[in-house]
């Protein structure tokens, strides 16, 4: 059998049905990559065999009954989950110490979908703490390396999920994205990766960083594959009162082309400082690129995008504080041995529980919570969400979808950013759309013509409009072709 590595979702199910090989040989290889691979990547925090090969069985068993499309849209697919998603029987840790021995009771809505959809889950992944960071450096159990250069960071705090794909060890996986979270480490690691609509994908079940901007999507090598997820993912779920119905299918418009389409191009992002010249040149080559298929290129104006940074960093600081909350070493999360009264058993245990970037962003939100400091800062932060999301909802009146880069740069070295305020700059490019609630996604465009590292392109959609960045992304995909795996993990071919 062919290594799963590089074949897609519509591959590795033709296989199946042609009986070229079983689910169970396509879990066992995947395993046995994860085993080679992960040893150098460390994108996975937990492993489970059991459950992927009794997946496996089942759908070798509807394949033998002739029951094999009724397994749903994955069936047979490798995938595994961020570790802030619960999974029945595993660990959710959060890459943190706080809930190290945690073990899911239940599992998360979007879980539960993938693996409805007929899915092999093979473990959960690696993060930044409470999903605190943009280069998986802030996990309590260890960073992971971009399979590009184990060098260099695989972005964050999604890390584990872009790195899992690019190294070949999955087809699919989940992430959660709060201010860039999906793209920027799909940017870093080459392979597509999509952050819907607010309110598209179920968050029951996903341990919360800020509830107004948190969003699951999925990491593939294909666009096509990532629409098919989503086709798996969407709709409303009645334990989560923010999901909305979606009926769409995500795959219809692939093959459409861009022909006609009016794509935006905002000066503000292109413009910008901190934004290297080989990103620069990528994406001006890709606005080429999308006009010779016949888009229409039109610039769009986005005034107050520059202080999305600022309203992040109140906003997303003041929901952390609330929701980690419920961390206090009783109900939830490590307890502090040898304490006699509560308040010395909460202070010890939120402290050696909690990493130094989470205990940061509670100790800021909760300044920024405080009597006569709210109405300082929050008020106002509020009012700059209203202002950015307005300007993108007037810009689609222009457009029907937006380009800018995924992220100012390209991967950067472990330890090459140690300033917390120059670390959030890695999110410049992102942290709007999360604000506004726009679907947003990381196209891979080759690599950088200095650092010969994987650039993104960033495509933007209206709200509840997602097919319309997923037709741009197909169209580039001819273009750039499907997102490689990274040469130091590619299996080698036959005769090799």
């Amino acid at each position: 059998m062919a290594s799963f590595a590089t074949m897609d979702v519509a591959s590795i199910q033709a296989g199946l049905k042609a009986g070229e090989f079983s689910a169970r040989e396509v879990a066992e290889d995947a395993l046995a990559r994860v085993e080679a691979a992960d040893k150098q990547v460390h994108a996975f925090l937990e492993v489970t065999p059991e459950l992927a090969l009794a997946a496996a069985d089942k759908v070798d068993a509807a394949r033998a009954a002739g029951t094999l499309d009724a397994c749903g849209p994955l069936a047979g697919v490798p995938v595994a989950f961020k570790d802030n998603m619960n999974l029945a029987g595993t660990h959710t840790t959060c890459a943190s110490r706080m809930l190290e021995n945690y073990v899911s009771p239940y599992t998360a809505t979007c879980v539960q979908r993938v693996l409805d959809a007929g899915a092999l889950p093979l473990g959960k992944l690696n993060m930044d703490e409470f999903a605190f960071g943009s280069s998986t450096e802030t996990s309590a159990f260890g960073t992971t390396g971009n399979p590009w250069d184990l060098s260099r960071v695989p972005g964050g705090s999604s890390g584990g999920s872009a790195a899992a794909v690019a190294a070949g060890m999955c087809t699919v996986t989940l992430g959660s994205d709060t201010g860039g979270s999906i793209r920027q480490p799909g940017c870093f690691c080459g392979v597509v990766a999509v952050k819907p609509t607010y309110g598209v994908v179920s968050r029951y079940g996903v341990v919360a960083f800020g509830s107004s901007l948190d969003q699951v999507g999925p990491f593939a090598r294909t666009v096509r594959d990532a629409a098919l997820t989503m086709n798996a993912l969407a709709g409303r779920d009645p334990l989560d009162c923010t999901s909305q119905h979606v009926t769409c299918d995500f795959t219809a418009n692939l093959d459409k082309g861009v022909d006609g389409m009016r794509i935006g191009v905002v000066p503000e992002f292109m413009n910008a400082r901190g934004l290297q010249p080989e990103v620069k040149a990528k994406i001006e080559e890709v606005v080429a690129k999308l006009e010779g298929m016949g888009a229409r290129i039109e610039e769009v104006a986005l005034p107050n995008v520059h202080a999305a940074i600022s309203a992040y960093y109140v906003l997303g600081p003041c929901e952390a504080f609330s929701n980690l909350a419920r961390f206090d070493s009783v109900r939830y999360g490590y307890c502090d041995p040898g304490h006699k009264d509560l308040g010395g058993q909460y202070e010890a245990s939120r402290s050696r529980g909690f990493g130094p970037e989470a205990r940061r962003r509670i100790m800021l939100g909760s300044y920024l919570l405080s009597s006569g400091v709210y109405d300082k800062y929050y008020y106002p932060a509020q009012q700059v969400r209203t202002l950015i999301t307005r300007d993108y909802a007037q810009a689609y009146e222009k457009v029907d979808c937006i380009l800018a880069p995924a992220a100012p740069r390209t991967a950067f070295k472990f330890g090459e950013i140690s300033e917390p305020a120059e670390m959030y700059l890695s999110d410049m490019y992102t942290i709007s759309i999360n604000i506004a609630g726009n679907g947003g996604m990381n196209m891979p465009v080759g690599l950088g013509a200095q650092s010969g590292l994987p650039v993104g392109a960033q495509l933007i959609g209206p709200a509840f409009k997602d097919e319309n960045m997923l037709r741009v992304a197909a169209a580039l995909e001819t273009v750039y072709g499907a997102a490689p795996v990274a040469p130091d993990f590619a299996p080698a071919k036959a005769g090799e």
